[in-house]
């Protein structure tokens, strides 16, 4: 792993290593350095095997970089910023650490070596005011993440929400559907990813089973990092959001580290993720819920439902961090929304509206939510309303 130089590593001497009843606040991890896609990284080193070693990672990263035996581009007179200042990352051969010692202080700076017993490289790092250091082959990995973060300009990591059934038949698949077209027609980048591959498939449910693009089961190799342009490039578009479903096969899973880099290529590339989530939890569906910041928990407001769904709740509780309800009339004598929630413990996010689009496929093949008009794009859009606010640090 690379590490961190330090003030006291210039002096070691060894290498240690709302209105619809919705209620409650909506919390997101903060945002990371800007967005936009950006440039390749900026290789300074005469030393030709690291070059190429170098050279190597950054095509696995998919990412061309600028190289240089010293420190490039001066700032010119119109006051453009060479190369040095405006590359997203620097990587400094340890040859070159001398050779860059009077350059501009900035972020993003890692000296890469290969001697793990060099002492000295400490305090090379200190006097460039690298970041990290790090040696290869070992930190071969973290860099190639590292420069493909900066070769697709991450920014603020999609809005994750994940919709569960309380029990079968809740509506749960509909009402995701509904989500992500609302939020597609917003305006927002948005992906529906169907995590249950026993529910037939939700390209069916949006009449799209015979879209072109990649399925599920084209992602099962998949391991490490996976490009989210990518992805998002390989997958049907279905009324303008990107769709990841099951296809009609034989194939009903994926290995959990396909399932982590798959939903963590879609997140990087920012706006909304809603993923269709399965009542049964294994080893892919708890890679999922790790990285969903909202799960909704769609309850019909009865109490054998209720009682069904308090069984679903302990166990995604175990891994979702956020779980709210949903609850779904007509309402059973004695039950509202409210009384709902208090059964169960949870927040309640609020009443969803009785249509026949949320249970079924509307006709024609016109999906939950398309329309825009009615009590059930009304819902998500002030669902959405609150949570991207919420998102964004503004009141909500």
């Amino acid at each position: 792993m690379p590490r961190t130089p330090t003030k006291q590593d210039s002096t070691k001497q060894d290498t240690t290593k709302g209105d619809t009843g919705m209620t409650g606040t909506f919390t997101h991890d903060p945002p990371p350095a800007a967005g936009g896609r950006q440039g390749g990284p900026l290789i300074v080193t005469e030393d030709t095997e690291l070059l190429d070693d170098l050279l190597r990672l950054c095509a696995a990263a998919g990412a061309t970089p600028e190289v240089h035996h010293s420190v490039p581009g001066k700032p010119s007179a119109s006051g453009q910023r060479g190369s040095w200042e405006a590359a997203p990352l620097v990587l400094v051969g340890d040859d070159a650490a001398r050779r860059v010692r009077g350059a501009t202080r900035r972020r993003g700076v890692v000296l890469v070596g290969r001697d793990q017993d060099d002492s000295g490289v400490w305090q090379r790092a200190v006097e460039i005011g690298a970041d990290h250091v790090l040696m290869l082959p070992d930190g071969e990995q973290w860099l190639v993440d590292r420069i493909a973060d900066v070769a697709e300009g991450v920014g603020r990591p999609a809005l994750t929400v994940g919709v569960i059934g309380g029990r079968g038949g809740a509506g749960a698949s509909t009402l995701a559907c509904a989500l992500a077209v609302t939020s597609a027609r917003q305006g927002l980048r948005s992906l529906l990813v169907d995590a249950d591959p026993l529910g037939g498939g939700l390209d069916v449910l949006l009449g799209g089973e015979t879209a072109e693009g990649l399925r599920w089961p084209a992602f099962a190799a998949s391991r490490g990092r996976v490009g989210g342009g990518a992805l998002e490039e390989s997958l049907p578009e279905l009324h303008s959001l990107r769709v990841l479903s099951w296809d009609r096969g034989d194939c009903v899973a994926v290995p959990a580290p396909a399932v982590r880099a798959v939903l963590a290529a879609a997140r990087r590339r920012g706006g909304t993720v809603v993923v269709d989530l399965p009542r049964r939890i294994d080893d892919g569906v708890a890679e999922v819920l790790a990285q969903i910041d909202v799960g909704i928990l769609v309850v019909p407001a009865e109490l054998r439902a209720v009682a069904a769904a308090g069984r679903v709740a302990s166990a995604v509780g175990m891994v979702l961090r956020d779980l709210r309800v949903a609850v779904r009339g007509p309402y059973a004598s004695g039950l509202d929304d409210r009384e709902v929630a208090r059964l169960l413990g949870l927040p309640l996010v609020g009443d969803v509206p009785v249509e026949s689009g949320l249970l079924r496929a509307t006709e024609g093949r016109r999906p939950p939510g398309a329309a825009g008009r009615g009590p059930l794009a009304r819902f998500c859009r002030e669902f959405w309303e609150r949570a991207l606010v919420a998102e964004t640090g503004g009141a909500g």
